[in-house]
């Protein structure tokens, strides 16, 4: 079944490639599309084009829909062509004449990308909820190490004494960085095209702001044309969601692989995490990070993807939409078991205390040296030439009386930041709204 079928038969072979993978991809839409059904059912009631006892009818047939999607029930066969047909016949089929009206005032254009709509509004809010349960982890472990130094490194070289108090937060804090790009692909979804139809409005009296409040939506999309524009705007803000958080999730993966290592041995995983070689028995690999590194690498070529498949298309709806689908929905998915990963494997992770005794590290304190000298008089500049001799003669003496009541001081307060961000993302953001 089609729901633009009139009767004229399309050759298979046509049949099949245009169909795609819609049936199997619909799934992620299903649960929405019956969502933003029932909102239709019940404007179409308010407007006198549907009877009480259709509208009645056609809640319940959608309720049965609803428990079928979430029981794991639900499937779209293969004569329909996507979920939209499926839950159209299933109404017809029960309830005649009342599943035949649910189409009227709105075309396939406005359905589907209300479910898109919906759905994707909903996944932002997901992805935001579980990486707000990461950056509370991450102040976790930043409290719990934060007197625990570890040399702090520039173009691979020691640099300064660090903390793995300031590693953990600094995460935390660009996570936060990261949901700012979250919280604007939500307000971008959070539209609802719902009434706009094929592009162009209805000539029936059509309750727009009824359905946007019925489905929660924050905005009426109010242009038609504009509604329709939506399509592919609101694919790509989440693409470069996704691929800003991805970004910072690699750098964090390649940072424990690197301090995972025998050469640095700052972390270790327990070994029920790790894997091992066919042929060197000695080894503990860190898969799970370096496949979180992979994965989060690919994700950051989403936003090219899905511009190369949509920047030269004029306003309107195209078929070139429907491969966003392909493109954009497994990613996301994947992107939520990333997190799910991190979230499993980051608090198991064992800090090495003590990096700084280790003879190798003693550069890391010729900053400290330099203070001392000024403190006791000596001008910066030649305090710096000072120790770089000493450092080159031979003769240096690293000042490991180091105090961490800096960097003790630094964490505190970003905790104190970091932490007043989440309450006013929690208090003020749509994104987070929900949690």
């Amino acid at each position: 079944m089609k729901i633009w079928d009139k009767g004229i038969a399309v050759d298979k072979k046509i049949e099949q490639f245009t169909v795609g993978r819609d049936r199997e991809l619909d799934m992620y839409l299903a649960q929405f599309d019956v969502q933003a059904s029932k909102a239709q059912a019940n404007m179409l009631a308010k407007a006198g084009l549907l009877s009480d006892e259709e509208n009645q009818q056609l809640q319940q047939g959608l309720m049965e829909l609803a428990t079928q999607i979430e029981d794991g029930t639900f499937t779209i066969e293969a004569e329909f062509e996507d979920v939209h047909s499926k839950i159209e016949y299933y109404l017809t089929e029960k309830f005649g004449d009342a599943g035949k009206k649910i189409h009227t005032a709105r075309s396939r254009n406005d359905q589907v990308l209300t479910a898109i709509q919906l759905f994707l509004k909903d996944y932002t809010e997901r992805a935001a909820a579980k990486t707000l349960e990461l950056v509370q982890v991450l102040l976790q472990k930043a409290e719990a190490h934060k007197e625990d130094l570890m040399p702090g490194y520039t173009h691979f070289q020691a640099a300064m004494p660090s903390s793995f108090g300031l590693w953990f937060s600094a995460y935390a804090e660009h996570l936060l960085l990261d949901l700012a790009l979250f919280e604007a692909a939500h307000t971008v979804a959070d539209q609802n095209p719902l009434g706009s139809g094929a592009g162009f409005g209805s000539s029936f009296p059509i309750d727009r702001l009824m359905t946007t409040q019925e489905m929660a939506f924050g905005n009426l999309a109010v242009s038609s044309v504009g509604a329709q524009m939506l399509r592919g705007k609101t694919e790509k803000t989440v693409a470069f969601a996704l691929a800003g958080m991805a970004a910072t999730l690699a750098k964090m993966a390649y940072d424990l692989v690197l301090y995972n290592s025998q050469d640095l041995a700052f972390v270790e995983l327990p070994k029920e995490f790790t894997t091992g070689s066919s042929i060197m028995p000695h080894k503990k690999n860190p898969d799970v990070f370096e496949l979180i590194r992979a994965r989060c690498n690919a994700l950051q070529a989403l936003p090219n993807t899905l511009m190369l498949a949509t920047s030269n298309l004029p306003s309107g709806y195209h078929r070139d939409f429907q491969i966003l689908k392909e493109l954009l929905f497994e990613p996301m998915t994947q992107f939520l078991d990333i997190l799910d990963i991190v979230l499993f494997a980051l608090p198991q992770l064992r800090i090495k205390p003590n990096l700084l005794n280790q003879e190798k590290y003693d550069a890391v304190f010729t900053v400290e040296n330099i203070n001392q000298l000024i403190q006791s008089g000596t001008p910066f500049r030649t305090a710096y030439k000072q120790v770089g001799l000493a450092v080159e003669d031979g003769s240096y003496m690293p000042h490991k009386e180091f105090q961490t009541t800096h960097l003790g001081s630094v964490h505190n307060l970003g905790l104190k930041v970091i932490q007043a961000k989440v309450q006013r993302l929690q208090e003020k953001s749509g994104l987070v709204k929900k949690q």
